[in-house]
């Protein structure tokens, strides 16, 4: 049976300043323009790979919106479910490229984007489903409005009674969950994402996720200071497959930030009926050694790009065992980092040949 894959969520244009700039030393000026989204860069990452994927969110009909549709499009993801509506937005986010120990930074302006404010009435859930046998789904979409919780809420019971796998990346934003006033951010995702989570086939997200939206803290480690404590993770892993029992996998990035363009990448992939956690990337003597990535050109979008390497991997025979699975999807994220722009723009052979071993960077003849 071929997979199509699926992720619904919110994509915005992204106005950046050249290399290294601040907002404040581009302004008044020139911002380089882009389209980037959690969802919408897994369903590249997908296309990339030559996988299919669709796209499903709710758009504004306007020439900003238009041009989202057309580049998905070029790429080769799935347009055609996509609800264009006759109010709301293409929201923006402005991203400030780090340096040394200067963080990246975003600044949002999203509200009343289409997907913001549209119920979950008007969409045709089944009709968006239609040939899925994988959905995509993150805590992005649902921290927006009451509306798109529900949206995304729904679609999910759809896609699950209907036999459909699901991924979630639970993607906490400290910035959004803003639109219940008087309950605090936490709070109001653990809430919702509880209901979300139940659903999934996969749980996945960074070192700090699952503690900001469930309370569940890895033991031992700092995220402050980069210190990472493997065996505090795999507990993290288990606890949540204890309280969301569908899950079959549960997936943690690990990023020890040294610096803004320095950060040593890998992740855990925890197996839930074998009990067994797996990470990578390993040394030859099998031990995990995080990659070394020493200059990053761009961050944004590296949890995206391991999303969809991991769903790519586990949706083929070669890959998708849990160790090469996971190495596959690591691989992919590692390479995001010298990507400018939210979409990992690479191909499986460039990513297979990290996931084996060559990390040298050579001019490829």
């Amino acid at each position: 049976m071929p997979h199509l894959i699926a992720g619904f969520g919110e994509t915005m244009l992204r106005l950046s300043p050249e290399g290294f700039m601040r907002i404040n030393q581009a302004l008044p000026g020139m911002l380089r323009a882009s389209f980037g989204g959690g969802e919408a860069n897994v369903c590249v990452s997908i296309a990339r790979f030559g996988m299919e994927s669709r796209y499903l969110t709710a758009l504004p009909k306007n020439p900003i919106a238009d041009a989202l549709v057309a580049e998905l499009r070029g790429i080769g993801v799935d347009t055609s479910r996509i609800l264009r509506t006759d109010s709301g937005r293409v929201g923006i986010y402005f991203a400030e490229t780090g340096a040394n120990q200067r963080g990246s930074a975003v600044v949002y302006d999203r509200a009343h984007s289409a997907i913001a404010s549209t119920p979950p009435s008007a969409y045709d859930f089944d009709a968006m489903l239609d040939g899925v046998t994988w959905l995509h789904l993150s805590g992005i979409t649902p921290s927006l409005s009451h509306e798109a919780c529900d949206a995304n809420l729904a679609l999910a019971r759809t896609a699950a009674a209907r036999g459909v796998s699901i991924s979630l990346d639970l993607n906490f934003r400290k910035k959004l969950w803003r639109w219940e006033p008087g309950t605090p951010p936490r709070e109001l995702a653990g809430r919702c994402m509880a209901e979300l989570a139940a659903l999934a086939d996969i749980l996945i997200g960074n070192e700090e996720d699952a503690k900001d939206v469930f309370g569940i803290e890895a033991a031992n480690s700092s995220i402050e200071n980069g210190s990472l404590s493997l065996d505090g993770y795999r507990d993290v892993a288990k606890e949540l497959s204890m309280r969301f029992p569908k899950a079959r996998y549960v997936a943690i990035t690990l990023r020890e930030s040294h610096s803004a363009t320095w950060n040593g990448w890998g992740a855990m992939l925890y197996d839930v009926k074998a009990g067994k956690a797996f990470f990578a990337p390993l040394a030859p003597d099998g031990i995990y050694s995080p990659y070394e990535i020493r200059s990053i050109v761009d961050r944004i979008g590296g949890g995206d790009a391991f999303c969809g390497g991991l769903i790519y991997a586990l949706n083929t025979e070669e890959w998708a065992e849990p160790q090469k699975a996971l190495a596959f999807a690591v691989a992919a994220s590692c390479l995001k980092h010298s990507v400018r722009g939210d979409y990992n723009d690479v191909t499986v052979k460039e990513v297979e040949a990290l996931a084996l071993g060559n990390a040298s960077g050579r001019v490829s003849r």
